[in-house]
């Protein structure tokens, strides 16, 4: 199962916690990547620039009400969250 589709699937804590350890693995996965000289679908390297991503993500969105999250646990609203700290700039 992918990043992608774990997320999807959060609901409460221990399938939050199972997305946690996947986004884990996906950052290890993608700093062999960089150390290989490829390049990996991380857009925020440093923990600044993660947070600072995620926070940027929750402004402009109001935690995700504007994309149908309103509804959503509130697991689900952090798990969105932390990833995109990966993908938003």
């Amino acid at each position: 199962m992918d990043l992608e589709q774990r997320l999807q699937q959060v609901h409460d804590e221990q399938s939050f916690l199972d997305f946690v350890q996947a986004l884990i693995a996906d950052r290890r996965q993608a700093q062999r990547m960089a150390q290989a000289g490829e390049a990996d679908s991380w857009q925020n390297h440093c923990i600044e620039d993660f947070l600072d991503g995620a926070h940027a993500w929750a402004e402009a969105t109001g935690i995700g009400a504007t994309q149908g999250l309103v509804e959503a646990s509130p697991w689900q609203r952090f798990a969105v969250f932390l990833y995109c700290g990966k993908i938003y700039e």
